[in-house]
């Protein structure tokens, strides 16, 4: 008997504070269920809607074996693609027909792929501080952890609080966070200086300039920062000004990553295709899910630039073992990035403070301990989720802030 999509259900939650979106799809076989992340933290709304209005109906009754045919049929069926609403609303679904996948086959989903080409994932977390002593105190805790990758930010990505206008701005600017760019280079430059004279060079170090400065200050910052053997500079131009890189690839040695805000292949096809990058970092739902994101794993391979996925806290545990399977099959795996979620069997506390409401909410997250992260092999994606617990946790809709990035001037820059 085939095993058809019976039901699609959204579940939000916020055990975090972070709006999540869950994606359950209900087979027509007792008790065999999927789980996918959808989580698009800023427009979870749209992306419900989008799950629940139109994907659902197209999909009712459909074979969940077919992973690529349900793919393409959700990319193309409104007509105009991409974007990260459609691509995350795809994703929760893609995610969870791979986890009833390997719930079918009985093993975990990187089996799927081939199996495993390494046994842990080395995984990099975030320290950041407001002064050097801050932040080496906090480069040392990690290091008892057993990190060996760091990205390391000097009062966040650069700019004031939410609020604090500038005696700088004109009569009038509106709220925001003001970026001063020049100051911003030269505290990071001094940054690293000041870390590499502590800790020496032992440790992979990693930077993330959040594309918010201008192309030609990009160049000036890597060529700046070459001398202190980055592991990589991440997202140092906006999606807009891309061909840029090619630019900073001529002036600088420095190892890039780029690729958090990219949609689609379009954006990262000729990056890859002329060694323009070192690694990819995109969010996988931000893509469309495992289907895709596998796709561009092994286009990637074919051109020596090794995987970086995006892992911060706006993504789900689902989400963050769905990376985790696909690193451990893929040959020109990099580093994880990880937002510091630890398992129930360790103490539900860390740098960033207590997780326990999230694990409840999501059993099953892959383990972390000294500087790699395990998963647990259960069939599927091995992450479940407690409804009940999740119902705790309501969503909320308000404006968001953070991307509200001004220059001095006040006018408005990419976050």
């Amino acid at each position: 008997m085939a095993v058809k999509i019976k039901d699609i259900r959204v579940i939000c939650t916020a055990p975090e504070g972070i709006n999540l979106i869950t994606v359950k799809v209900d087979t027509n076989q007792p008790g065999l269920y999927g789980l996918g992340c959808a989580t698009f933290a800023y427009r979870h709304l749209t992306v419900k809607n989008l799950v629940e209005e139109y994907l659902r109906p197209l999909l009712m009754g459909r074979n969940v074996e077919d992973i690529e045919e349900l793919w393409q049929l959700m990319h193309q069926n409104g007509y105009w693609r991409n974007g990260p609403v459609e691509n995350n609303a795809i994703s929760g679904i893609d995610m969870a027909l791979w986890d009833i996948k390997g719930k079918m086959a009985g093993m975990p989903v990187y089996q799927l792929f081939g199996g495993k080409v390494r046994k842990g994932i080395p995984v990099y977390r975030h320290v950041d501080g407001q002064d050097i002593e801050e932040i080496c105190e906090n480069i040392h805790k990690f290091q008892e952890m057993g990190i060996t990758h760091l990205r390391c930010q000097n009062g966040g990505y650069g700019g004031e609080h939410y609020g604090i206008t500038p005696d700088t701005a004109p009569s009038g600017a509106y709220k925001g966070i003001y970026l001063d760019s020049r100051k911003y280079i030269r505290n990071t430059v001094k940054l690293f200086e000041q870390i590499r004279n502590r800790i020496g060079y032992d440790m992979e170090l990693i930077h993330d300039v959040h594309e918010r400065i201008a192309p030609i200050e990009a160049i000036k910052l890597a060529k700046e920062l070459e001398a202190f053997d980055l592991f990589f500079l991440e997202d140092s131009v906006s999606l807009e000004n891309i061909d840029w890189l090619r630019k900073l690839r001529q002036h600088s040695s420095i190892p890039i990553a780029q690729g958090e805000l990219f949609n689609n292949r379009a954006e990262w096809k000729t990056l890859i295709a002329e060694q323009l990058i070192d690694f990819i970092r995109v969010h996988i739902s931000q893509i469309g899910g495992i289907t895709p994101a596998r796709k561009l794993q092994i286009f990637a391979e074919q051109f020596g630039v090794r995987t970086a996925w995006h892992g911060p806290g706006d993504m789900s545990p689902i989400a963050h073992a769905a990376n985790i399977h696909i690193d451990l099959a893929a040959p020109n795996f990099g580093v994880q990035e990880w937002s510091g979620i630890e398992p129930p069997n360790h103490v539900i506390q860390d740098l960033e403070g207590p997780r326990g409401a999230l694990l409840e909410v999501f059993p099953g997250l892959p383990e972390f301990e000294e500087g790699y992260v395990y998963p647990n092999d259960r069939p599927g994606l091995g992450v479940d989720l407690n409804e009940e617990e999740a119902a705790k946790y309501p969503c909320k809709n308000t404006v968001t802030t953070w991307t509200q990035t001004r220059l001095r001037d006040g006018s408005l820059q990419t976050p």
